[in-house]
């Protein structure tokens, strides 16, 4: 599974413009007075304005397996990494065979840099802003993850992810490539101690050679 595509909430578009673009370096790719588009390698992270929401998510962008190190020596330089319960900031996902780290943007969503170590993506470039692969994760929070998990598999010909672990509180659908990490209304984000909102999320994915958009709000899933 590909993520084209995110859109998601913000009450803050100046300062989201500011952080993606002139903190990080990711290109603008369209903006107007309610929404601003940015390209992340492969895929476009949209932001729509919000009002007194203070929305919160978490999503990861895939990077270079090789790229780790150099990852967190030019993220360090810009912003501080959110410490694990071990006290350090990579987190080492065994069964995914995966590392990634983990940051703040200036809405305090949490975003993940992650290395797959099961995808053939080794760069030879130095670690920049365009070393950014694709979206790789998007978080949604149900009420019963588990339930939501079926209806998206029966209604988007999705699959659960072969690495991954199914619970009452958790469970993943997709690949290495892009992943939904679907987790129970106030879960704490890992690693942190921010519990999981549900709020208006837009994902376009390919999947087997079609396109689907998937849209989220409090209530219902819609296609």
């Amino acid at each position: 599974m590909d993520i084209l595509e995110i859109e998601i909430l913000t009450d803050n578009l100046d300062e989201t413009e500011k952080f993606y673009s002139k903190l990080l370096g990711l290109q603008t790719k369209n903006k107007d007075q309610n929404s601003i588009s940015f390209l992340a390698g492969q895929s476009t992270l949209t932001f729509i304005k919000s009002h007194k929401l203070n929305p919160k998510y978490h999503f990861a962008f895939n990077i270079p397996r090789n790229k780790l190190d150099e990852a967190i020596k030019w993220i360090s330089a810009k912003l501080g990494l959110i410490k694990n319960a071990d006290n350090g900031i990579v987190t080492n996902f065994e069964s995914w065979n995966a590392k990634a780290i983990y940051f703040f943007d200036n809405n305090g969503n949490i975003l993940e840099f992650i290395a797959r170590f099961d995808l053939n993506n080794d760069s030879d470039k130095p670690f920049c802003i365009s070393s950014i692969q694709s979206i790789s994760e998007i978080g949604i929070v149900a009420d019963a993850p588990i339930k939501l998990a079926d209806k998206l598999v029966e209604k988007n010909n999705l699959y659960f992810f072969a690495k991954g672990s199914k619970s009452e509180k958790f469970v993943a659908l997709g690949n290495d490539n892009g992943l939904f990490i679907i987790v129970e209304t106030n879960r704490k984000w890992y690693p942190t101690e921010q519990q999981a909102e549900k709020h208006y999320t837009k994902i376009k994915i390919t999947t087997d050679g079609l396109t689907r958009v998937i849209t989220m709000n409090e209530e219902n899933v819609s296609r």
